[in-house]
């Protein structure tokens, strides 16, 4: 999740000079490497095009007009729509009761019902199927086969109870920043808590509301391994079965550009629905307190609403996760193995989180402090990976490695870059806000006081993008320890993570030896969030 500042950057001295060779009066120790890494992260992209271009054209219309593309099309986008739809109808109220009443237990709920985020996707397609699936849970306990859970309905489950947080928490940090006396105004006049919510207070949440669909969709869009182990065939599945079974991989790669086309494609629908051309809503001044909203006779169904997600979405996963732990356990299933693969996942991450946040501080100090142009499109070639799924990345990293650079083929530098690719703008988002939060001529006054423009870089700029660094790098972390597919295409020969393991270990319907890496990857996950969310509390 990426969070950008809206201030407006400083201007440049009358007298600074245009152009990449002085970059608006930047030390070349910034744009230069800057300029290298909006290059590179352009490669997979890049890469991709020449890749489908290779075909011959009557080959790619077939493939794009081919009925089982549209089917394939279809699919991804129903799925996509579903889910997104159903998280912004959950995460919408449920960051309004959290934020703005007097809901019995606010303060634990507003945490507890963002935590089904720290269980990825395939931990929770793994943990419908060891509940639902023929001598799972259910079925053990109670005797009664359960409905199938292969297919759509499982695949939109799995994927609505495990993203709907982003909206959620994107609703709440839009709750916490807008001006209450307009809704305060609305109920002074007679309106209900629940007319006031829907008439005033929902249509402000308009941008919150669709920067968290969005990031539900992509991730929807992007999602490999909620759908294969619940059998629902994707974009991204039917390009990992094209890359595994068929000697010509440039189709998978004409298939990824479509993929990437239909990211791009609500990416622009974000922004437009997003945008709010009057800028009519305020924003809550310093020190304004808010009134919590009387729920009165709706208290404790709302309650009951809160409870019932983070039963559904936190309690009965892992409940299955610890049965399934148990019953491992106790059959003799040694944790050695899982806690290995942890120190592996650990590993990758902390180096693409370093990764990640040199290269993402000259790319944010350029592009927070300068107007030139170049910082712009830097910036934007830096963001390329937001556009792009993990698998696709993997595969176009894939072409890459084989015909160009074989040397560094499945080698843990390559699977470190395709984290950088996809997460970089998680680190710059970050780092360009501290910066933005500080007015440029802090900069300047060191100028004036004799420093050079190194010195001032050293003493002044960097230890202000010093709080955005961390919380960048915490942010790389956290995602790359759930990152699957780029993980299972790129990583070298026996160098299983948590994912990988969890993944494999479900497709064979090995449910016990699921189980361990599947709780080491919530418990690593779950305590960085709920003191992020904590502090962030703290300081609205």
């Amino acid at each position: 999740m990426r969070t950008l500042a809206g201030s407006p950057e400083p201007p440049a001295p009358a007298d600074a000079p245009r152009g990449p060779r002085s970059a608006a009066g930047m030390h070349p120790l910034v744009w230069i490497p800057a300029l290298v890494i909006g290059v590179a992260m352009l490669i997979p992209a890049i890469y991709l095009v020449i890749a489908a271009s290779a075909l011959p054209a009557g080959e790619i219309w077939e493939i794009v007009t081919d009925p089982s593309t549209a089917r394939l099309t279809g699919r991804t986008l129903g799925l996509a729509a579903a889910v997104t739809g159903a998280s912004v109808v959950l995460g919408v109220p449920i960051a309004w009761l959290t934020v703005r009443t007097d809901l019995p237990a606010r303060r634990f709920l507003s945490i507890a019902t963002a935590l089904p985020l720290v269980i990825p996707t395939y931990v929770g397609a793994f943990t419908l199927v060891g509940a639902l699936a023929p001598g799972g849970l259910v079925e053990s306990w109670s005797g009664w086969r359960p409905p199938s859970p292969y297919g759509f309905g499982g695949a939109f489950v799995a994927l609505t109870l495990f993203t709907f947080p982003y909206v959620l928490i994107t609703v709440q940090s839009g709750l916490r920043g807008l001006d209450p006396s307009i809704e305060e105004a609305s109920r002074s006049l007679g309106h209900g808590p629940i007319s006031t919510f829907l008439r005033v207070t929902l249509p402000q949440l308009r941008p919150s509301a669709a920067a968290g669909a969005l990031l539900v969709t992509l991730y929807v869009l992007s999602d490999f391994g909620a759908v294969s182990i619940l059998r629902y065939s994707t974009f991204t599945r039917a390009l990992y079965l094209q890359y595994r079974t068929a000697f010509d991989r440039a189709p998978a790669a004409l298939l990824g550009l479509m993929l990437v086309a239909i990211t791009v494609v609500f990416v622009v629908i974000e922004a437009r629905v997003a945008r709010d051309r009057g800028q009519q809503f305020g924003r809550r001044g310093a020190g304004r307190a808010v009134t919590q909203v009387p729920l009165k006779r709706w208290r404790w169904p709302a309650a009951a609403l809160c409870w019932s997600v983070v039963l559904i979405g936190l309690v009965i996963p892992l409940t299955v996760v610890t049965y399934w732990l148990v019953r491992g356990l106790g059959a003799g299933e040694s944790p050695n193995l899982a806690f290995g693969a942890a120190g592996r996942s650990l590993l990758v991450a902390a180096l693409a989180a370093a990764a990640a946040v040199l290269a993402a501080v000259p790319v944010a100090i350029w592009s927070a402090r300068s107007p030139s142009r170049w910082a712009r499109l830097t910036e934007r070639a830096s963001f390329t990976g937001y556009a792009l799924p993990g698998i696709v990345v993997a595969l176009a990293l894939v072409f890459v490695g084989i015909r160009l650079v074989p040397s560094l083929y499945q080698t843990l530098a390559m699977l470190i870059f395709a984290y950088v690719v996809l997460f970089l703008p998680q680190a710059i988002g970050a780092i360009r806000s501290s910066l933005l939060q500080v007015e440029g001529n802090v900069e300047a006054a060191a100028r004036t006081l004799g420093s050079d423009r190194l010195t001032a870089l050293r003493r002044v700029t960097l230890p202000l993008a010093r709080r955005g660094a961390i919380a960048g790098g915490a942010l790389v972390f956290l995602t790359v320890l759930k990152e699957l597919p780029a993980t299972l295409l790129l990583s070298p020969i026996g160098f299983d993570t948590l994912a990988v393991r969890v993944w494999s270990a479900t497709e064979e319907a090995f449910f016990t030896r699921a189980a361990i890496p599947a709780m080491l990857l919530v418990v690593l996950g779950s305590v960085p969030l709920a003191i992020t969310m904590i502090r962030e509390r703290r300081e609205t």
